[in-house]
């Protein structure tokens, strides 16, 4: 599958999720040229095609495209320049997660082993108006290790070594998100002891393949 289609399937599946609304989120992913595909300014997810997927470079630079780049390109374009082994972005309004967001709250505790795992603390990046520099120098305390991140008053980005592995983070964060705030209507959660995540740790790399960095645990 080409990386415009598997684009376009990407987007379909958050619109489907209702993760984004309208207009809303953006999608993206690296080329084999260093360059950079993404969704287009002003078009419902469920509704792109291939022809709504605009290729840049690092800079911002359209290289290839007629439509307008998405405004919030520049979230993305920090993932790439910061990780190289970034290969796809995705940024959403996941209703949840986007809660938690606008209750000035990161996901920085650990509830739940298969999230510790796969994301690791999820911290809040203080608000910023949408579409200025200022929303990318907001990630810059984090993007170097976060693989999810909530944008306050905002929404939430992921970021992923490929399009699906972006996309299953968003998936699974919106996923914890509801499970948090449902525990915490009914009662308090029980966080993982230090003792329970460090028996996840000595075998995260044998059973799981996956070694936590340590500035996310």
């Amino acid at each position: 599958m080409s990386s415009k289609k598997k684009l376009v399937e990407i987007c379909h599946k958050v619109y489907a999720k209702g993760f984004v609304a309208a207009y809303d989120g953006n999608i993206s992913c690296r080329t084999s040229n260093n360059t950079v595909l993404i969704t287009r300014s002003g078009i419902c997810k469920g509704d792109v095609k291939e022809k709504d997927i605009v290729e840049i470079d690092l800079n911002g630079k359209a290289l290839s495209g007629k439509s307008k780049i998405s405004t919030e390109h520049k979230i993305h374009l920090i993932a790439y320049k910061k990780r190289k082994e970034v290969n796809a972005v995705v940024h959403c309004h996941p209703v949840y997660a986007t809660t938690f967001a606008l209750l000035g709250e990161g996901l920085d505790k650990h509830f739940l082993p298969e999230v510790f795992l796969t994301l690791g603390k999820v911290p809040l990046c203080k608000y910023a108006t949408p579409s200025t520099d200022h929303v990318p120098k907001s990630l810059e305390p984090y993007i170097n290790y976060s693989w999810a991140m909530l944008l306050q008053n905002h929404g939430a980005v992921t970021l992923g070594k490929t399009l699906d592995d972006a996309y299953f983070k968003m998936e699974k964060l919106e996923h914890a998100a509801k499970i948090i705030l449902l525990a915490r209507l009914i009662g308090k959660p029980r966080e993982l002891s230090k003792q329970n995540i460090n028996d996840i740790l000595k075998i995260s790399a044998s059973t799981y393949g996956i070694v936590p960095d340590k500035r996310n645990i």
